[in-house]
């Protein structure tokens, strides 16, 4: 793959948030979880399993539960000004059907015991709540530009200690077994917006960090008031048909 295949496949991906219910082929997922067990981990841990859910009924249960966070998620989030609200915000009950339609859902579970790969002050310092979640990102990232390069979409859902013990119960994970995220994958049902990204120039120093290029706290706020409006569509997609 040379550099100008891979800028266009990360340009490709897109976070889907609604699927058609069409079959994926079962070699397009062991492709997909072939190139993420290769993922980079520290102390090269492999932290990841990975569950494929196909059973509707238990794929209708997984949302059923993510649909109840996100109304506790609701209630929290109109706390904030309107503009500066997730646009997520009100999605399951305003009937955007989310991943409800993907066909195929992975689990993607992690084993926090593999941390003791690393060396002990990565043990200690920072422990789980660092390298380990570094290291589950770095699969679910290879999981959905994999997606893509099939043709496929894919979606990025945290859990939260809300409904993951309960995915947990709902799919027979023991302990000490975690799930700190699904990716729902399927085929889009919508095309998705126009990416955006900052520019390379914002963001790229030289030698040393560029204070012009510094964001106060109130620049931060504005940019994300701007990025509230660009990407509002991507949440609440207008779907195909």
């Amino acid at each position: 793959m040379t550099i100008d295949e891979l800028t266009r496949l990360v340009r490709v991906r897109r976070s889907i948030r609604s699927f058609k219910p069409d079959p994926i082929p079962d070699d397009y997922i062991g492709k997909i979880l072939e190139v993420a067990r290769w993922a980079m981990s520290g102390g090269n841990g492999q932290p990841w399993e990975f569950i494929v859910v196909k059973d509707p009924d238990t794929r209708a249960r997984i949302f059923e539960l993510f649909k109840a966070y996100r109304q506790i998620g609701d209630v929290m989030e109109n706390t904030r000004a309107p503009e500066m609200r997730h646009p997520i915000t009100g999605t399951t009950s305003q009937g955007q059907p989310m991943f409800k339609n993907a066909p195929v859902i992975i689990a993607i579970c992690g084993d926090p015991r593999t941390l003791q790969a690393t060396v002990l002050h990565a043990q200690i310092v920072g422990s789980e709540r660092e390298t380990y979640h570094m290291n589950m990102a770095n699969a679910t990232f290879l999981i959905h530009l994999a997606a893509a390069s099939l043709g496929l979409g894919a979606q990025w859902v945290s859990t939260s200690p809300e409904w993951e013990g309960k995915l947990k119960a709902l799919l027979g994970i023991p302990e000490p077994i975690r799930v700190p995220q699904i990716a729902p994958i399927g085929y889009p049902d919508y095309k998705p917006a126009p990416p955006y990204r900052r520019k390379l120039e914002d963001l790229a120093h030289s030698e040393k960090y560029d204070m012009s290029r510094f964001r106060t706290d109130q620049d931060v706020v504005k940019f994300i008031i701007e990025l509230r409006k660009r990407t509002t569509a991507a949440y609440h997609p207008a779907r195909e048909g």
